[in-house]
């Protein structure tokens, strides 16, 4: 397939006029039976977070922080999965592969400044859990409307500040011939590694982005740390019990949201004899099973939030 070419500024760099999305190479002769499976989840994941959204608005109790950074991540959860499972449908359905440059690199700019918006809700309910286990008479007093204000501004700007040098380090390669991608989404490195210029800067600045996120994960263990210090000091065995399972669903949440991004990055890096399609696979499955299961876990675990939906779904 012919390349046809654009050229930007006076700099002569060169980008193509569309890049080809393969889907999960190795796989094509079952992305149909794979798309099925995505489209349901997909679809799971539109109705729990829908809901989710759709409860904590009409139900009035449901006015604490916990349920307003669950509101977040659900929000986020809407916009990422959307932003990468409708696109990659459209690969297995209807061989839409071709996408033009400028729509590829929004993708890719949506795709990480979702994820990193999620990885900072995760630290912000941690925090959450923090203040009310091991501060719980000042709870109200720490996590004031403006604070949270401030933190939902940070769960926002910092992702996208740190995601927006990537369209720059994108648009200032050239791109020769190469315009065909081996995944199903437009990704950072992914589409950097098509060019025929340096991309030893995109590969320090992704690093430095990925330690970033890491550390958000150093600081959720750091805050369970002093969570079960806190909780072990209780005199009652029934008090620490209750103060675990508050905490039950956001390490749930964490465990689903960490786990497929680290194997990713792991096997991307290093995990050189893992086959391709396992990589490309388990990247994709990552932007659409945790939006999913996190209304699961977080929405229905609890039987008094369980009575909730139920609530609020069937009254008049």
């Amino acid at each position: 397939m012919q390349c046809r070419m654009a050229y930007h500024g006076n700099r002569g760099t060169s980008h193509p006029a569309t890049f080809f999305l393969i889907g999960i190479p190795g796989l094509e002769d079952v992305h149909m039976w794979i798309s099925l499976h995505f489209c349901s989840v997909y679809l799971l994941a539109l109705l729990g977070n829908a809901t989710i959204l759709l409860v904590i608005k009409a139900e009035q109790t449901l006015r604490e922080p916990m349920f307003y950074f669950l509101a977040i991540l659900s929000t986020i959860d809407l916009a990422l999965s959307t932003t990468s499972v409708p696109r990659t449908l459209g690969i297995f359905w209807f061989d839409a592969h071709e996408i033009n440059f400028g729509a590829c690199v929004a993708q890719m700019f949506l795709i990480h400044a979702f994820t990193g918006m999620e990885a900072e809700v995760l630290v912000a309910m941690a925090f959450d859990r923090y203040v009310a286990i091991c501060n719980p008479l000042h709870y109200t007093n720490i996590l004031t409307s403006r604070v949270l204000v401030g933190i939902t501004m940070c769960i926002v700007i910092r992702p996208v500040l740190f995601t927006l040098p990537i369209i720059y380090l994108i648009y200032r390669l050239p791109f020769c011939q190469a315009h065909i991608i081996a995944h199903s989404y437009y990704e950072h490195m992914g589409i950097a590694k098509l060019s025929c210029g340096n991309i030893r800067v995109n590969a320090i600045y992704g690093l430095f982005v990925v330690s970033l996120f890491l550390l958000n994960l150093v600081l959720i263990v750091i805050s369970y740390v002093y969570i079960l210090c806190a909780v072990f000091c209780l005199p009652s065995h029934d008090a620490r019990l209750k103060a675990l399972s508050t905490c039950g669903s956001h390490v749930g949440v964490i465990c689903v949201f960490y786990i497929p991004s680290v194997f990713s990055f792991l096997t991307h890096w290093f995990g050189h004899n893992i086959p391709h399609y396992i990589h490309i696979l388990v990247a994709t499955l990552y932007l659409v099973i945790p939006p999913s299961l996190n209304p699961i876990i977080c929405g229905v675990r609890t039987k008094w939030k369980r009575e909730r939906v139920l609530y609020v779904l069937t009254k008049k």
